[in-house]
């Protein structure tokens, strides 16, 4: 129930019951449990309750889970349906191989710079800055948000890092916009426009 969430999209109680294969009952004492220890959110409208996950660091948590789970002592393999892992949505950013080339190429031009105090955290460099201003994205504000600024996000298929945190969250609000990803209305794929593979290979080499 917890991943079906990572979309960001609310559900009732009786489809995350669907989801998961159980009784409504047993769904709804299992979501209970969920809200008592902060892992979901739920708003009462009309008659339905909706539930959601209760913010990005219970779903950054989820995707860490993820890779931890499917890593292996073989060589590693994505068994990943193929839509999911060209792009999808975690939670409010961009993951999946698209994500991961952007994390990477993003490094390669010298955008981010690590974290002073934070090992697991980036800043822009000056150029990163002025990149990504170009594009529309408010990076003081984005700065200002009570959140991470821009994280090294694990990705679940992928065993390696996208941009995760405020940053992350502020590119995908940007590829929506600009349509170089649409998403899907009922899962986490996100499909790359013939746009979004232009405009990605023109600014960013990817």
């Amino acid at each position: 129930m917890l991943y079906c969430l990572m979309d960001g999209h609310a559900r009732t109680s009786t489809e995350l019951a669907i989801v998961a294969g159980v009784n409504p009952s047993t769904a709804s004492a299992h979501l209970a449990r969920l809200k008592d220890q902060q892992l979901v959110k739920v708003v009462a409208q009309g008659k339905h309750r909706y539930y959601s996950l209760q913010g990005v660091s219970v779903a950054t948590a989820l995707e860490a889970l993820m890779a931890v789970a499917g890593r292996s002592a073989e060589k590693f393999v994505p068994n990943t349906p193929n839509r999911l892992r060209a792009a999808r949505t975690c939670y409010d950013h961009m993951a999946g191989a698209v994500a991961v080339s952007l994390h990477d190429r993003f490094n390669q031009l010298g955008w981010l710079s690590a974290s002073s105090t934070d090992n697991n955290a980036y800043d822009l460099s000056a150029d990163g800055e002025k990149a990504l201003a170009s594009l529309g994205i408010d990076v003081e504000a984005t700065r200002l948000l009570r959140r991470r600024f821009a994280s090294a996000c694990i990705d679940w298929s992928e065993r390696r890092p996208h941009v995760g945190g405020a940053l992350g969250a502020a590119l995908l609000k940007v590829a929506l916009k600009r349509r170089w990803v649409v998403q899907d209305l009922d899962s986490r794929a996100l499909r790359l426009t013939p746009v979004g593979q232009r405009e990605m290979r023109m600014r960013f080499g990817v």
